[in-house]
């Protein structure tokens, strides 16, 4: 029976030219040998199996071959070469650092330096690990890695640059490794599984490359390991239940549930994968990757981002096709939150199943706050090649229609959603016309819908959008900017109330439409009366100030609020006020008291 050897070991780089992704390094090596500048210490350094050992290897094969090629590649014929590759070189030594890491190995080696070599050019020295050495042992190696013999290489290879002193960096010539490309390690396993006649899918190994983390020696042990479980084929199926990996066509799901809305699919899908054995941090990091991997796959440019296989590559921008990007920041945003809190969270689970709640109704929440899109719901399958959840029964499909936006918005995390019950009745079709603050107009048909409505204080970005969109009243918008004067607010402060004319008796018009503005050049000066309606004002500065130099000559123009409640003495005696002259008080400063009375079919004392 012939002995096993593993892949890592078996098709081991054997030339500069076999190392995979790191050119910047064995360039530069080969051009080294080839102008006779090659330095007498090296420090390799970089993740771990990316190829540190392979090169420090090549290179004194190399320094010492007696028939190197035109690229100053080692032949792995000559006496020198066929020496290094049966292990009989007198000439290469290796030292493993983690096992031998005293001041006596240091001494030894030290020693060992000051003899000749019997053959060839150098004495070449790999120590691996270097970081492992004690402070010791690196003062002992000082002086002879400073001015070693003429015949004398050292090569130190180590996964944690930052341990070695710097007396020691300073000494060498250094190389940083890189991880290696999800492509190449695909290109490099393929290569492999062609040799071993292993028919591989293609997503599989690409799976294989994303568990190695750019490693090419852990990308290889996890092929031997589903190779010897699988045979001559290795299938996808096989890589994600041998390697414990949440399939991808979850997250597909988890997606097409989030944009509908879904809650209770997307809460009893998570359910099925906590059954399933995986731990709700690993689904945070990869629906996490998933929102990342829509996100770069709308736009062209970066698509060379997507690590992933030609078939799945479809699949994310069909995908992506649907999300806005609006939603995939926020998305992005909450998931990460969710992650950095996971660890400190008393219950895990309820933890990520309020960030995906959080998800799911992302798109309500951003059209409410923003006007950045409109959802339509139309018939529509889920995009997922596995049997859907049956949790899910909706068919219906969304499509994203974007508004101009100078940038993408990110809720904070302090945004709260509440949603009203549904309107009994459907709202009827109808068509009118929309003015922007750009004076363009364009036609926007309301469809019939029973969707639930969504309402939020009057402090969003929805406020402005209403005022700036609006094309009733035109006649006392002031039709170009023209010089500010008392009169000239007042009729621009009507146009503003007037043009909010869908929400007219909201708590914030209850109060605006007793409020009268005062022009003091350059500033206009509200007087309210309650520290409710200073804070209210307070809130909607930014989009009053807005409204008005939009149409008012004013650059440097800004928007006082002053509060002028003065409290009446009846109240601070508590005696000579009744209760119907305090509800005379605020009838009087409220109208909408009033017409509460009404609505709610009150007794009114006062009117007697």
């Amino acid at each position: 029976m012939n002995q096993y050897i593993v892949s890592a070991r078996k098709y081991r780089p054997v030339r500069f030219e076999d190392v995979i992704g790191q050119e910047q390094v064995t360039d530069t090596l080969r051009k080294a040998l080839k102008s006779g500048q090659l330095a007498q210490s090296f420090l390799f350094c970089g993740p771990r199996g990316v190829g540190k050992t392979t090169c420090a290897r090549i290179l004194a094969k190399a320094i010492n071959c007696e028939h190197p090629d035109e690229n100053f590649e080692p032949c792995n014929t000559c006496n020198s070469c066929a020496a290094f590759n049966e292990n009989a070189s007198f000439n290469i030594h290796e030292l493993d650092a983690a096992s031998n890491n005293s001041v006596d190995d240091i001494r030894y080696l030290v020693d060992q330096v000051r003899f000749a070599p019997q053959s060839g050019k150098y004495k070449v020295y790999i120590i691996d690990e270097v970081h492992m050495l004690s402070a010791a042992a690196f003062n002992a190696f000082l002086k002879t890695l400073e001015e070693p013999p003429s015949y004398a290489v050292f090569i130190l290879a180590t996964t944690e640059k930052h341990k070695i002193i710097p007396t020691i960096l300073s000494r060498c010539q250094i190389y940083d490794f890189k991880r290696i490309s999800n492509s190449d390690i695909v290109k490099n396993l393929k290569d492999i599984a062609d040799k071993e006649g292993v028919q591989a899918e293609e997503q599989a190994l690409h799976t294989i490359a994303q568990k190695s983390d750019g490693g090419m020696r852990d990308a290889l042990s996890l092929f031997d390991k589903i190779a010897s479980y699988s045979g001559k084929t290795l299938a996808y199926n096989d890589v994600i239940n041998n390697l414990n990996i949440l399939d991808y066509d979850y997250y597909f799901k988890f997606s097409d549930y989030l944009l509908l809305e879904d809650s209770t699919a997307v809460l009893q899908t998570f359910n099925e994968i906590l059954d399933r054995g995986f731990d709700g941090e690993i689904f945070l990091i990869g629906i996490s990757e998933h929102f990342r991997q829509l996100l770069v796959s709308k736009d062209p440019q970066s698509l060379n981002l997507l690590e992933a296989s030609e078939d799945l590559r479809t699949r994310y921008q069909e995908q992506a096709s649907k999300f806005n990007e609006n939603f995939l920041l926020n998305a992005l945003n909450i998931a990460n939150q969710c992650d950095i809190q996971y660890k400190t969270a008393r219950n895990k689970r309820l933890h990520v199943e309020l960030a995906l709640l959080k998800i799911c109704f992302l798109n309500t929440q951003l059209e409410n706050v923003s006007g950045v899109f409109t959802v339509q719901k139309k018939n529509f399958e889920p995009s997922v090649n596995s049997e859907p959840n049956t949790a899910s029964q909706t068919e219906t499909t969304i499509s994203i229609l974007p508004k101009v936006e100078e940038k993408p918005i990110v809720l904070d995390d302090e945004e709260q959603l509440t949603v009203n019950e549904p309107p009994s009745k459907p709202i009827q079709t109808e068509e009118k016309q929309v003015s922007t603050h750009h004076e363009k107009k364009e036609t926007v048909k309301t469809e019939n819908s029973t969707k639930p409505s969504v309402s939020k204080t009057l402090t969003g970005g929805s406020f402005l959008q209403s005022i700036l969109s609006s094309n009733q009243n035109k006649e006392e918008v002031v039709a170009q900017k023209e010089t500010p004067s008392q009169t000239l607010v007042e009729k621009t402060w009507r146009a503003f109330l007037n043009g909010y004319h869908e929400q007219k008796e909201s708590l914030f018009m209850s109060y605006a439409t007793t409020a009268q503005p005062i022009w003091r050049t350059p500033n206009i000066v509200f007087e309210v009366k309650s520290n409710i309606a200073e804070g209210i004002f307070r809130n909607n500065k930014r989009f009053i100030l807005t409204f008005f130099k939009e149409r008012l000559e004013g650059k440097d123009m800004d928007l006082l609020i002053e509060n002028i409640a003065v409290e009446d003495k009846r109240f601070q005696q508590n005696q000579a006020a009744t209760v119907v002259e305090r509800l005379i008080e605020i009838k009087e400063s409220n109208p909408y008291v009033k017409v509460l009375i009404d609505k709610l079919n009150l007794e009114d004392f006062s009117d007697e």
